[in-house]
């Protein structure tokens, strides 16, 4: 039986792109023909894959701005690098709305055992984290497994003393393992000064050896007393708990100088594919443009900043526009509490309602290789099928319990439906946070994927006819 065209070209297709990577044994069979949506979709990903614009705007953005703290100068000198990028990419409407963000300065931070075994610790303040004296902090320790065995502690073996939190992060491909530790650098702090602590310690909520801690945002309590919090490397951290082993009384020094500074004005930086005959509803794909000090920010979340502005390109660039409109959302200080992503939902409201589907990258540069979905479970496997020519890209179907990432994440119990393009995270955790977050981290060719999935993500739900909600509850 001769082929279609329709199937010629699919096979053509699916082979030119497998060839970069290796030579198959024969061509593809396909048993169904594809859908107009799906001939653009497949045409995205080869055009995706052969573009470096998602690299070069990550360069660009670490090595022209670096660092940008939430409220620093280099935040709104970011801001200006994505308002003239997007304009210079051709969007059809690019625009930026004010957002109040806290202003926090790392200072200066350094430790050291005292006795019994005097050496020198590696350690960083933790985001917010208020400073010791000019002189320091000087305690005995206090070792936990967890926030969880803090909590249960008494109080008298605690007082007057210093927490060390020691809860060691799983490596997982999911990075489910960062859920179960994270609460020790954003709650210990409280639970410490409830106990009567003085300053609080943890091991750094990573899955390197690396001799480098890691950083990320804490939180204080109304009534409860501010305490110094840091964050001591892997390896140092495997130090006080041998230390421990030898002697029970152990002391630290702390000496750390952070400072808040108030609130300052920052943006989220918007850009938008105008739809062609539904233009009122919006396909949302996202990023955060801020990033901690320490590094340059490339990984976590310069990366999403790349993937999200030229899929948007992609799709900008097609010869008929989808039905939607795509928007790109570039938020402001995600990294101190999500700031940007729920000013968004709070000055959007009138208009979540024609937010037709949520989603937003930042969990680095690793391929994708699922998406999941949160929608009308009467739709799911419909929408599942929408989107199965993504599985040429290596995308595979997953489940109906999507967050949709952290700036979207406010979104599904406003009624808006999200999407989870899940990346391969088993190496995120070694640089999340760190000096070591840097573009040699990412590789182009899982970046140019990256930009392929949600190229072809934005493009399928822009086009799709199916009715999203109401969505699910959260399980």
């Amino acid at each position: 039986m001769k082929s279609s065209p329709v199937k010629t070209l699919v096979g053509l297709i699916f082979v030119s792109l497998l060839g970069c990577q290796q030579t198959p044994k024969s061509t593809p069979e396909v048993t169904e023909p594809l859908s107009a949506n799906d001939t653009v979709a497949m045409s995205l990903q080869q055009q995706a894959l052969n573009s470096n614009l998602a690299y070069e705007l990550v360069e660009s953005l670490t090595v022209e701005i670096g660092p940008r703290l939430a409220g620093s100068d280099k935040d709104l000198m970011a801001v200006d690098w994505a308002m003239d990028k997007l304009k210079g990419l051709g969007f059809d409407h690019v625009y930026k709305e004010a957002v109040q963000v806290p202003v926090w300065e790392r200072g200066h931070a350094s430790a050291s055992v005292v006795s019994p075994y005097p050496q020198p610790l590696v350690i960083t303040a933790l985001g917010g984290s208020v400073a010791t004296s000019s002189s320091g902090l000087q305690a005995e320790i206090v070792r936990f497994d967890t926030l969880a065995a803090l909590k249960e502690a008494d109080s008298a073996s605690v007082e007057g003393k210093i927490v060390f939190i020691d809860h060691k992060t799983e490596r997982h491909k999911t990075g489910k393992g960062y859920g179960k530790t994270v609460g020790g650098r954003s709650r210990g702090a409280v639970a410490a000064a409830e106990k009567g602590a003085v300053g609080i310690v943890i091991r750094s909520i990573g899955t390197d050896h690396d001799r480098m801690a890691h950083t990320g945002m804490m939180r204080y309590k109304e009534g409860v007393a501010r305490i110094p919090a840091a964050a001591l490397s892997s390896p140092d951290a495997d130090q006080l708990t041998l230390m421990l082993k030898r002697s029970d009384s152990v002391t630290i020094n702390l000496n750390m100088s952070p400072k808040g500074h108030g609130v300052a004005t920052s943006y989220n930086v918007i850009a938008e594919v105008t739809g062609a005959s539904k233009p009122e509803e919006i396909v949302l794909i996202g990023a955060h443009l801020d990033s901690w000090d320490e590094g340059t920010g490339a990984i976590d979340d310069g990366a999403g900043v790349g993937i999200v502005t030229a899929a948007g390109k992609l799709i900008q660039d097609l010869p008929q526009k989808p039905a939607r409109t795509v928007r790109v959302v570039l938020y402001a200080a995600e990294e101190v509490g999500l700031v940007g992503g729920k000013t968004y939902a709070k000055e959007h409201a009138d208009e979540l309602d024609r937010h037709y589907i949520a989603a937003e990258s930042d969990f680095g540069a690793g391929r994708i290789y699922q998406i999941d979905f949160r929608v009308n479970e009467q739709v799911f496997t419909q929408l599942q099928a929408q989107t199965a020519v993504m599985a040429n890209n290596g995308v595979v179907k997953g489940n109906n319990q999507a967050s949709g990432g952290p700036d979207v994440s406010m979104l599904p119990k406003l009624g808006v439906p999200v999407a989870s393009l899940r990346q391969d995270g088993t190496d995120y955790f070694d640089y999340h946070h760190t000096p070591n977050d840097t573009l040699d981290k990412i590789e182009p060719a899982a970046l140019a994927q990256n930009v392929a999935a949600y190229a072809q993500f934005a493009y399928l739900m822009a086009q799709s006819e199916l009715d999203l909600r109401p969505i699910p509850a959260k399980k």
